[in-house]
């Protein structure tokens, strides 16, 4: 299997006529950071190689066969929730272009505009911001389904640390490309591993952290500002990572964040103290439309701590 690098934004280019994917996968090579991971040539397919892959962009056809481009998109989402969907078609009805906006998908455009709408496009829904082409402009086009959820709460229970680092490398270097600020609560010893892998390819890192794009924590300290008694105060939280998301979101930035101080409570044994804390996250999420990634190691749990790791998964939108 090809090698792509870690910071690539990985992308399925789906349309069933073989010219026409050829072109976009042209397009793509313009930057070494966009890779095209797969191709598609019907919806049945594109679900699945979403689902399989996870990309971060999908581009997608209207007119495919066995599964039409509208209704590939809505399973997608079911599937796949972090990747943003970017329609690129003939059709110019306007009630198929609401549909497909509404079925998730965050762009638009018109194949006869692709010359000049296409790029932009892809640029502005990576950073997770609505677009059509400027031909529908002058039209109101309702997009709740096509934003990103009120929250994305994922969990990944890894096997070891070189298996978090490569899904922490990814998401972090992701959300800094997308122009997101990304904020990191992770171990001293975690913290440093993401610099080594981070250091060559991720560009202007000192000053992504001078404006605040980019924050980390070390995961001891940050629990140290809100645990009282060995229990999360809710109001000391709140003030704490409140004031993260204010510094990360300047200039009116969407933040992603990271953290790992839950399973530093599990580790100590304080596994009520960890699901509360999941719940607190998960307030932060709701009110700010936060993606959130958190991480335990697989060792540690055993059959007496079933209960509470089976709330810890119910408290997640996704479990890796």
């Amino acid at each position: 299997m090809e090698k792509y690098p870690l910071s690539a934004i990985r992308i399925l280019v789906v349309d069933d006529f073989s010219n026409w994917r050829r072109q976009v996968v042209s397009l793509f090579q313009a930057l070494p950071e966009w890779q095209v991971i797969a191709e598609a040539a019907d919806g049945l397919e594109a679900v699945q190689k979403a689902e399989e892959l996870k990309p971060d962009l999908i581009v997608l056809d209207i007119g495919l066969p066995k599964l039409n481009g509208i209704e590939a998109a809505r399973q997608i989402r079911q599937l796949s929730p972090g990747s943003k969907i970017l329609f690129l078609s003939q059709n110019n009805d306007l009630d198929v272009v609401r549909a497909a906006l509404d079925a998730g998908a965050l762009g638009y455009v018109y194949k006869t505009s692709a010359v000049s709408d296409f790029l932009p496009a892809v640029h502005t829904v990576l950073r997770g911001q609505p677009f059509v082409s400027s031909s529908l402009k002058g039209h109101e086009f309702t997009n709740t389904a096509g934003e990103q959820p009120p929250h994305c709460h994922e969990v990944q229970f890894y096997s070891d640390d070189a298996v978090l680092l490569d899904s922490l490398v990814r998401y972090v270097d992701q959300g800094l490309m997308a122009g997101e600020g990304v904020i990191v609560i992770a171990t001293r010893e975690h913290l440093r591993a993401l610099e080594e892998h981070l250091r060559g390819f991720t560009i202007g890192m000192a000053t992504n952290r001078f404006t605040d794009a980019y924050i980390t924590i070390d995961a001891h300290e940050g629990l140290a500002k809100f645990m009282v008694n060995r229990w999360p105060d809710d109001e000391l939280f709140l003030e704490f990572v409140m004031g993260l998301v204010r510094r990360a979101s300047a200039r009116g930035r969407r933040v992603r964040a990271f953290g790992e101080m839950v399973a530093l409570l599990w580790a100590q044994g304080n596994t009520t103290a960890t699901v509360r804390l999941e719940h607190l996250w998960n307030s932060v999420c709701k009110r700010k439309s936060l993606p959130l990634f958190c991480a335990y190691p697989k060792t540690g749990f055993n059959q007496e701590a079933s209960k509470s790791l089976a709330e810890i998964c119910a408290a997640h939108s996704r479990i890796i």
